[in-house]
């Protein structure tokens, strides 16, 4: 039995024998099987960053910094949304904008619907 163990463990046996089967069944089924039992604390990759600042939350759906829009009011903040997103999404128009804010109730970003 350990001299077994010790082949499998360096591969010794010829491509097409039972023993080699075996060794690439069990890594496949390891390949296969591992994450549905083990958690392995992979997370999807965050929104994208563009350099700008500007996150892509959905193909719809965009938000930028607060600093990039600069404005006083919602009109203000549509536009300059807008004029911010034309490098990237080309011409788009609003369908909805809304603020994020932080724990503190401070607006730090704006997040929009877009539709081309």
């Amino acid at each position: 039995m350990g001299r077994i163990l010790k082949s499998y463990l360096f591969w010794t046996y010829d491509r097409g024998s039972f023993h080699y089967d075996v060794m690439v069944t069990v890594i496949l089924a390891f390949i296969f099987l591992a994450p549905r039992f083990i958690d392995f604390k992979d997370q999807p990759a965050g929104p994208l960053l563009h350099p700008n600042s500007i996150a892509v939350m959905d193909v719809r759906m965009y938000q930028v910094e607060a600093a990039a829009v600069d404005a006083q009011d919602l009109s203000m903040v549509r536009a300059n949304f807008e004029r911010v997103l034309r490098p990237i999404a080309g011409t788009v128009s609003l369908d909805g904008v809304e603020p994020v804010h932080d724990g503190l109730g401070h607006v730090v970003a704006y997040r929009a619907w877009v539709r081309k």
